[in-house]
């Protein structure tokens, strides 16, 4: 089980109010985190000055007085956090998973129970039908033990049907599984899962993008859907219908550059359209674990062990990323050619300068340096 790592405790209201605040919305709260490098500065910041980033309405949200709604949840998180396995992540933060930074609007924070080093390790995301045929749920749990067992996490979102039978599989392996939920991280929805939960809570990882206490509304699970696809190498769809959850977070996939499979079936099961739709619009036809695991090797397995290499040098990259900016504006084809990294590797590293302060975005995909060295 991992440890938590001690949080400020002004450090993590801060962040809680961020998120809580009335208005704010992810891509918002970046801005300002690019423009104030962290929440504390922000709600330290003038009315005179936020009024330069943000609306006239968002700046009296902010400097309007702690408001008892935030205060109370501010407790209890520092309270979950008291609890064994129970972790917090914020973009800040030097484990937050680098797949996530490299979608349009990673969360600010991730609640987290259970192995947070199952975030960042090699990973497929398998998902269906909640009302899937007794097939579906054994091709599920077959596929998800057998990609856990070469080494993959398997992501899944704890739904009924094809997920549950997805993570079940993915703890028979030596990959285990995380379960990306749409509730609160104290919140444990479908019920039916229960026992399930608590098991991927102690041999894997549960995580949540919401605040403590948020129930299961039906506007969150399409946002939980963005998340599964962007922790993930690649995503396997195993029975979906026509019109389904299942096909949004594929088709959120796609726009994430990750790659689909679909498992095909029976021409007259209504359970098998999504995945046939998924198949004509370019998604890879699979039989066998091996077919996703020879697209995947290089693309996910080799790619994040080189990545693993990496990560001692990550100062010397970042060094090496400003200097090759300059202060005149600059694309990222270019910058890739520059550095001779590929675009997600790039883009990681930009978010990252963007926090701290030493370049910034500008309209087109431009990107500047802002101080003289690292």
């Amino acid at each position: 089980m991992s440890k938590q790592i001690p949080y400020d405790k002004e450090e993590l209201a801060a962040w809680v109010r961020l998120v809580l605040t009335p208005g704010i919305g992810i891509r918002t709260a970046h801005k300002m985190l690019v423009a104030y490098g962290l929440p504390q500065n922000i709600f330290m910041a003038s009315y005179q000055e936020l009024q330069r980033i943000v609306s006239p309405q968002i700046a009296d949200a902010i400097c309007a007085p702690l408001s008892e709604t935030i205060r109370e949840q501010i407790g209890k998180t520092e309270r979950w956090l008291d609890e064994p396995g129970n972790t917090i992540l914020t973009l800040a933060d030097s484990r937050y998973p680098g797949s996530l930074l490299e979608i349009p609007d990673p969360p600010l924070m991730l609640y987290v129970k259970g192995r947070v080093e199952l975030l960042s390790k090699p990973s497929i995301a398998i998902v269906g039908s909640r009302n899937a045929t007794a097939q579906g749920c054994i091709d599920a749990e077959k596929f998800g033990c057998s990609l856990s067992d070469a080494g993959l996490t398997i992501i899944s979102g704890l739904a009924l049907g094809i997920d549950a039978a997805a993570h079940r599989g993915g703890l028979k392996g030596s990959g285990s599984t995380v379960a990306v939920i749409g509730t609160g991280a104290d919140i444990i929805y479908p019920a039916r899962n229960r026992e399930l939960a608590h098991q991927i809570a102690r041999e894997g990882c549960i995580v949540s993008e919401f605040p403590l206490g948020t129930g299961p509304l039906a506007s969150n699970f399409p946002r939980r859907n963005r998340v599964i696809s962007g922790l993930s190498g690649g995503i396997l769809v195993v029975e979906a219908a026509a019109r389904s959850g299942s096909l949004i977070t594929a088709r959120t996939a796609i726009d994430q550059g990750r790659d689909v499979f679909a498992i095909p079936g029976s021409i007259h099961s209504p359970l098998s359209r999504g995945c046939h739709a998924l198949i004509r619009q370019g998604a890879k036809l699979v039989e066998t674990s091996q077919d996703i695991l020879e697209e995947l090797k290089h693309y996910n397995l080799v790619a994040n062990s080189q990545a693993d290499r990496r990560e001692p040098e990550s100062a010397a990259l970042t060094e090496d990323i400003v200097s090759r900016i300059g202060f005149d504006p600059v694309d990222t084809d270019t910058l890739c050619e520059r550095c001779r990294l590929d675009a997600a590797t790039l883009n990681v590293e930009l978010l990252k300068l963007e926090l701290a302060g030493e370049i910034e975005c500008l309209p087109g995909g431009l990107y500047r340096r802002l101080v003289s060295s690292v």
